[in-house]
C-alpha cells in the first residue's frame, strides 16, 4: 500500500471514529494556498480542525510527535483562511488524532484523540 492510500485509510478511520461520537464532519482535505486540513468537523459549539497521523506503531515516537511547530503554523493559517469564508459562531479548536495500525488496512486500529493538541 503506498502512502497516500495509507493516509487516506488513517483519514477514514478518524473520520469514522468522530462520527461515532457525534461529530458531523464539514470538509475532509480542505487545501489552500497555506496548507491542508485533514478533517473540519463540528459538535457541542465547537468547530474543530483535525490533522490526522497514521503509524504502525509508536517505536520512533508517539504520532503527535510529528505534528510540528511549521505543520501547526500551516494548519493554523489554512484554518483562519476557512473561517474568513465560512461565518460561524462555534468556538475553534485544533485536535490532533493518531491512528495507529500495526497491520495496515488489514488489522484492528486504535485511535487517540487529542483536544486542544495545539493553541
Amino acid at each position: 500500500m503506498d502512502k497516500r492510500s495509507l493516509g487516506q485509510f488513517g483519514e477514514e478511520q478518524a473520520a469514522r471514529y468522530l462520527r461515532r461520537r457525534f461529530y458531523t464532519i464539514l470538509e475532509r482535505n480542505y487545501r489552500c494556498r497555506f496548507g491542508e486540513i485533514d478533517l473540519i468537523a463540528k459538535r457541542a459549539g465547537v468547530l474543530a480542525f483535525v490533522e490526522v497521523k497514521l503509524r504502525r506503531d509508536d517505536r520512533h515516537g508517539e504520532a503527535r510527535e510529528f505534528v510540528t511547530a511549521r505543520k501547526q503554523q500551516r494548519v493554523m493559517a489554512a484554518a483562519q483562511l476557512w473561517l474568513s469564508q465560512h461565518e460561524t459562531q462555534l468556538q475553534p479548536r485544533f485536535d490532533v488524532i493518531e491512528v495507529y495500525a500495526p497491520q495496515g488496512e488489514e488489522g484492528p486500529v486504535q485511535i487517540h484523540h487529542i483536544a486542544n493538541a495545539f493553541p
